[in-house]
């Protein structure tokens, strides 16, 4: 059984990653790992431990949060070789996944640690960068109820609100209806802005003007203002990830027989980013703008 103050891990320590497992530093103890093991340094500098593998992460964690790009890396941080399926001692843990991945992947996942004795939660998160750093994430769970309640330690120090919406692969599935929204959003608010300078619309003072409206949320505060002055560094969020979260949702939709017209157009305006000359996917997404201003 798990003492009262539970040893946090965390796994993938990227710009969503590494201010997350920053606030489990206290009280600790906290230890790391990434493939990269440099991006680790900082954290390290501030009191964690690294760990070589993602086995040895779970050895010596409790609860462990990971948070990586895609399907196939949460895949082979969990079942790879030296994955937390080598863990020594596997009986009792449990790992919140806080990536987003298609839901049939992380039943899939969690269906295969579960036979190893380790619970495994979906809790993707919606707020961003500013979010992590501000320890208020929102956090949309699926799993058992109880493994859940066990890794609460863990999300309530990263997180404002969490809710449970059901088993395995719940979570992903609101997280891509989530990221259906706010992708669809990006590229509305892009085309907007355009259409408002060309129109003579002040548009640097647009955001503010529309604070509390209808119209208002919370990505057109922060990204509204980067779009309107070009201000695409430092990096919020490629648009590669969300072009990523959208298709897994139109795939979603397409299981469940919804049709999604309005998605399937935006997909192919996020892939005419990577097309044009002098961008990429890997641009921040505040560089979607250029789509209807560029000649």
């Amino acid at each position: 059984m798990m003492d009262a103050s539970p040893r946090f891990g965390f796994a993938g320590l990227g710009v969503m990653g590494v201010p997350m497992a920053r606030h489990l530093l206290d009280p600790g103890p906290l230890t790391v790992w990434n493939r990269t093991a440099s991006r680790a340094d900082g954290l390290v500098s501030e009191g964690a431990a690294l760990a070589e593998t993602p086995a040895a992460l779970l050895d010596a964690s409790d609860l462990v949060g990971i948070c990586i790009l895609d399907g196939a890396a949460v895949r082979e941080v969990a079942l790879g070789k030296d994955g937390f399926i080598a863990a020594a001692e596997k009986a009792g843990k449990t790992i919140v996944d806080f990536s987003t991945i298609a839901p049939d992947e992380a039943q899939a996942i969690g269906s295969e640690l579960k036979t190893h004795g380790i619970d495994w939660i979906d809790a993707p998160v919606s707020g961003g960068v500013p979010a992590a750093e501000a320890g208020s994430l929102i956090v949309l769970a699926g799993g058992d109820a109880a493994a859940i309640e066990r890794a609460r330690p863990l999300i309530d120090r990263v997180s404002s609100r969490m809710t449970h919406l059901g088993p395995s692969g719940a979570g992903q599935l609101a997280k891509l209806c989530n990221q259906m929204i706010v992708a669809n959003n990006m590229m509305v608010m892009a085309e907007t802005l355009a259409f408002g300078r060309k129109a003579g619309v002040d548009v640097e003072q647009l955001a503010a003007a529309l604070k509390g409206g209808f119209a208002d949320s919370l990505p057109l505060q922060i990204f509204g203002p980067r779009m309107a002055t070009h201000t695409y560094e430092p990096k919020l969020g490629g648009a590669s990830v969300m072009l990523k979260d959208l298709k897994m949702a139109v795939a979603a939709a397409q299981a469940a027989d919804a049709w999604t017209p309005t998605s399937e157009r935006t997909i192919e305006l996020y892939r005419s980013l990577g097309k044009k000359p002098g961008h990429s996917l890997d641009d921040d997404i505040s560089s979607l703008i250029t789509l209807f201003e560029d000649e």
